[in-house]
């Protein structure tokens, strides 16, 4: 073998190892040892969102209440469009429930 095909083929297997470990270090997932398997950093993702658009959103969150329940963790309640289903419309929907809707509905709640 030459010298120079040599080099050419160890600046190919360097290249080879290294893409995928300078990959992972820019991606929010990471390998690690353990049971979980990996880890998150969030410090690692890049926004596309400006400061000006963020403090917009924040204050339309504070206006609209929403702020209150993501501050603690918590679902935002959804806000209804209209009046709901009545009792009638409920049950007329349950009776025009075709064969396959109605298999999937009792595989998707009764397990079965």
């Amino acid at each position: 073998m030459s010298k120079t095909r040599t080099t050419a083929l160890f600046s190919l297997l360097a290249a080879v190892l290294v893409v995928p470990a300078a990959a992972q270090a820019s991606s929010l997932w990471h390998p690690a040892p353990g049971e979980q398997g990996f880890t998150f950093h969030p410090d690692h993702s890049t926004s596309t969102k400006t400061r000006a658009e963020v403090l917009r959103e924040l204050e339309q969150a504070k206006a609209d209440g929403s702020y209150f329940y993501l501050q603690r963790g918590l679902a935002v309640p959804s806000r209804a469009s209209g009046p709901g289903k009545t009792r009638a419309e409920v049950l007329k929907e349950l009776v025009d429930m075709t064969p396959t809707e109605r298999a999937y509905m009792n595989e998707l709640y009764r397990g079965s």
